[in-house]
């Protein structure tokens, strides 16, 4: 007989993805006895048949691992919070030079806010639950942690450090504690029809298309120059958009005479003269960063770390950590000085800082700092 937990017969609503995450995690909740119950959100409506398809998809699959288990499933439509909040910051972002990062901001702005604010109203949960591989502490002085799940690989704290220790306390992460091949196992396990579904990957609201194609649809493309960091022009680009620091294919400018056969990398946007700079090699000094100057600052305790406190860093997802100190500009920016040089930091990523497996909190990098 499974044990009854102290919190059995609190409700949490699961939000329910059509995907093998979200699935376990409403099962694993049942299990430890909560009253558990599916929200399945819709967050994109242009007129979309391929976006509408694949999301008819994923509302059936979460309709059918419900009925499996036995539990309601409710609908919701963040359609235009999703596009003031998260599509609106996307292509500001891109038009200013700097690639962004929505899927933190859908975190943020969606199922973390909008989600959890109709489940309380509307729902009368006392959690929330998602299928991030992430997991919650509970300290004894009443404060709750957010540390990265137990599965490095799929460790998803990168894209939840906008959360508060508010956010996180009324939150339960059930998969952060499994390896991906467990939850499989226990999906396959229960018979849930999810078991086998290929994982989501990309920007949602793109899914399978072009990224070029799909941007372009809301930016008109502005063609210009590729620049060596000499001053060479050796190409053109479609738009300095399509491009991110460090990015290595698609620049097509292979094979040039009198050149290394080294790779190249692109190492710099000059939005003023509409030029995207590259270099050769993965370790051109222009590519390679000090520091940063990171802002718009989400601490998940609301206080941060302190000055010089000795942490580390991810300056993207799947990077690995960077040790680093801090210094405080002011209430929203900091300057991070790395222990080693790193390469392709990019304006617009987020930087999220770590004590160990806990998740600080981070922000968004707004400038290099080079030697």
């Amino acid at each position: 007989m499974t044990s009854i937990s102290p919190t059995n017969g609190k409700k949490v609503i699961v939000g329910m993805s059509g995907g093998v995450d979200s699935s376990v995690s409403a099962y694993l909740l049942m299990q430890q006895g909560y009253e558990v119950e599916g929200l399945f959100m819709k967050n994109w409506e242009e007129d979309d048949t391929d976006e509408y398809c694949a999301a008819s998809e994923d509302l059936k699959d979460a309709q059918a691992v419900c009925d499996k288990l036995g539990i309601k499933l409710h609908t919701v439509n963040f359609a235009a919070e999703y596009w003031d909040n998260v599509f609106e910051y996307f292509l500001a972002e891109y038009k200013a030079g700097r690639t962004p990062n929505p899927d933190i901001m859908c975190n943020k702005e969606i199922k973390f806010k909008a989600f959890l604010e109709f489940a309380d109203e509307i729902l009368d949960a006392d959690y929330i639950a998602m299928g991030h591989y992430v997991r919650r502490r509970d300290n004894a002085d009443g404060t709750t942690e957010m540390l990265r799940g137990v599965d490095n690989n799929k460790d998803q704290s990168y894209f939840l450090y906008t959360l508060s220790h508010e956010q996180v306390a009324r939150s339960l992460f059930p998969v952060g504690e499994l390896e991906k091949y467990q939850v499989r196992d226990i999906a396959k396990e229960m018979g849930l029809i999810t078991h086998d579904k290929k994982d989501s990957t990309g920007i949602c609201f793109i899914g399978e298309r072009k990224f070029t194609d799909f941007l372009s649809t809301y930016l008109p493309a502005q063609p210009g120059d590729i620049e060596t960091a000499d001053g060479e022009i050796i190409g053109t680009h479609q738009g300095l958009m399509y491009h991110t620091l460090g990015q290595r294919k698609g620049l097509g400018i292979g094979g040039l005479k009198n050149s290394s056969e080294d790779p190249w990398y692109v190492v710099d946007k000059d939005l003023d003269r509409n030029v995207l700079v590259v270099a050769q090699g993965g370790n051109h000094p222009r590519l390679m960063s000090v520091g940063m100057i990171v802002n718009q600052l989400h601490w998940v305790d609301r206080k941060g770390p302190a000055d010089k406190s000795h942490i580390s860093v991810k300056t993207r997802y799947r990077q690995r950590d960077v040790s680093c100190q801090i210094k405080h500009v002011d209430n929203d920016t900091i300057e991070v000085i790395f222990d080693q040089e790193v390469a392709a930091v990019t304006p617009g990523q987020s930087a999220v800082f770590y004590d160990g497996d806990v998740c600080l909190g981070g922000g968004i990098i707004d400038n290099l700092i080079r030697r």
